[in-house]
């Protein structure tokens, strides 16, 4: 459920290249959620002021967050109320994600299912993310067409019939989303591997440009693309994200303090000098572990 920050995006790029077509589209990247206990010192600071509330300071960088804890429970309404306080402007909902795990494949009994979440919650701004391979027909693109619903481009692990990347906009709103790679714990059942380990994976420049040219691919068909990164371990979805703006504009970007000393290589796209002195010289010292 990604919330906009605001009615304009700041990291926008216009992709319409006739001064007579539509006005151009409208480009939204931030991560999904904030509330990880592991970003503590990496994307916030280990000592937080009075009143400090992780969609606040998100906001200073990007201009939208998706809300992920309705995934596992329904929002409460003073909750959102809340939010949408915290972050200027942040009355406008940006879309509803209908996601169904791997295990939700593409049957006439599941598309009659889908069709029928589809009319309930129509009201709304929809997304639908699938991750099985089934869904990759042009029957599916055309229900959510007809429909006026957003097909979901993901980034997955591709194992067996896992649903590949694609770039597609079945409505005015386009969506991409990343979840990393981590082969070896998406499908894991082993109590031993700690949940967050599915989502300790850091993009490498190299991987994340076949995705820059994609997200470019939807924003020419849709009013509003939203691009959403979920590898969220030690804020790796922060550093991910801020580097495809940088790629997406073409501009230097602010970075968060405890993030630009975890991660060096954001020296290199920052839009202002450090607040203090390097521990390391640039290039070297970071923590991450590539996966």
């Amino acid at each position: 459920m990604p919330q906009r920050k605001s009615q304009t995006a700041g990291p926008s790029t216009g992709t319409n290249s006739s001064a007579n077509s539509a006005p151009a589209s409208i480009l939204r990247v931030g991560p999904a959620g904030w509330s990880y206990p592991d970003w503590a010192g990496y994307v916030y600071p280990l000592r937080r002021p009075k009143g400090f509330h992780e969609a606040t300071y998100l906001a200073e960088f990007f201009d939208t967050i998706e809300i992920n804890t309705s995934f596992y429970q329904p929002l409460r309404p003073d909750h959102a109320a809340q939010w949408i306080d915290r972050v200027a402007a942040a009355n406008r909902l940006g879309a509803v994600l209908l996601q169904f795990p791997f295990s939700f494949h593409r049957t006439a009994e599941t598309v009659a299912y889908l069709s029928a979440v589809i009319k309930r919650f129509a009201d709304y701004p929809l997304v639908v993310e699938v991750r099985h391979a089934s869904w990759d027909s042009p029957e599916t693109l055309e229900l959510l067409h007809t429909s006026g619903v957003s097909f979901c481009n993901i980034d997955q692990p591709i194992i067996g019939r896992s649903l590949g990347p694609a770039a597609q906009a079945t409505s005015a709103v386009g969506y991409v989303r990343l979840h990393g790679r981590r082969y070896d714990t998406w499908f894991s059942d082993d109590a031993r591997i700690p949940a967050h380990e599915r989502y300790n994976y850091l993009y490498s420049a190299e991987e994340l440009a076949p995705w820059v040219a994609r997200v470019l691919k939807v924003t020419e068909r849709a009013r509003e693309t939203f691009v959403v990164a979920n590898n969220h371990f030690q804020g790796k979805s922060v550093v991910n994200a801020l580097q495809l703006i940088n790629s997406l504009t073409g501009s230097k970007v602010k970075v968060p303090e405890p993030l630009r000393r975890q991660y060096p290589q954001l020296e290199a796209i920052a839009d202002t000098p450090p607040a203090e002195p390097m521990l390391f010289p640039l290039g070297s010292g970071s923590k991450d572990v590539m996966k």
